[in-house]
């Protein structure tokens, strides 16, 4: 079965830094096109970056974190990481890896099959 689970969520300042991992098992990151969201409370659930399987190779970033979050892979440790740089009081959310077995990756909710159980960051002011 494909798992998911990200870690590395935390309390945070404004302006500092923070690292989430998420690891894979049943499936490898290099096959699927994967995938970091983040929810907000009342609010819809935000695609951030994306990445295509190997085969695919590229990268999309949403508007709001073009320049200051970045995903990076693992392939030996099955992890892929988002690194969250210059944090804002509204980054705060519920942060989530989602995956499918495509190519092509998206920043749509509904283009991945399997999520994460999410992990909570808080940016304070």
């Amino acid at each position: 079965d494909v798992q998911l689970v990200e870690s590395g969520g935390g309390l945070v300042q404004a302006g500092q830094s923070l690292r989430l991992s998420c690891t894979g098992s049943g499936f490898t990151f290099d096959d699927y096109s994967v995938a970091w969201f983040r929810q907000a409370p009342g609010k819809a659930r935000e695609g951030l970056i994306c990445r295509d399987s190997a085969a695919g190779g590229s990268t999309k970033y949403a508007d709001s974190v073009k320049g200051r979050f970045t995903l990076s892979k693992n392939s030996a440790k099955n992890t892929v990481y988002l690194e969250m740089n210059d944090l804002k009081p509204d980054d705060t959310a519920v942060y989530y890896c989602a995956v499918d077995k495509s190519t092509l990756a998206t920043l749509e909710r509904a283009w991945y099959k399997f999520w994460g159980q999410g992990t909570q960051v808080t940016v304070s002011s």
